[in-house]
């Protein structure tokens, strides 16, 4: 029980979300951490609607999550889904305890360089997933469970 998946994923609860992972982990509960949509309640009831029924759909800002889960032990079988590793890196430097991160999607933008077809990267994306590699997070890019992972260290090849 607790955190089976932490994954970035800058659409957040989408289909492959919903159909893939929350299925092959037995997702009880997804946690959408993100400071900008923990204050939007439109967007919340819309991640509310996209999730399965019997799947409960929390949203929490990133020291918000962090104070709460000092004081009180996940006891679900949790999916964690973020928009950017630096707030997985608050995470991690904040006491959540987790040792994988998913990446699945984070789109290109100008600033951002693409490394494969769902995951592009700006400095500071990569800035921070090193440091979370230094802090022992094995990452990798799966967009679903049946395709192979890819190790952050064979995305970024010799720039890693």
């Amino acid at each position: 029980m607790g955190i089976e998946l932490v994954r970035i994923d800058d659409r957040l609860i989408h289909g492959q979300v919903v159909t893939t992972w929350v299925k092959q982990k037995e997702i009880e509960q997804i946690l959408i951490i993100n400071d900008k949509i923990a204050n939007d309640e439109v967007q919340k009831s819309v991640f509310d609607l996209m999730a399965p029924q019997d799947v409960n759909v929390r949203t929490f800002g990133v020291e918000e999550f962090i104070q709460i889960t000092k004081k009180t032990q996940i006891k679900r079988k949790t999916l964690l889904l973020l928009t950017n590793p630096e707030d997985v890196l608050n995470l991690k430097v904040g006491g959540v305890s987790f040792s994988k991160l998913n990446l699945g999607g984070m789109k290109f933008t100008p600033e951002r360089k693409q490394y494969t077809k769902s995951i592009s990267l700006a400095e500071r994306d990569k800035v921070a997933l090193k440091k979370l590699s230094e802090l022992n997070v094995a990452i990798s890019v799966q967009m679903i469970p049946s395709d192979k992972p890819i190790l952050l260290t064979e995305l970024l090849g010799k720039e890693g």
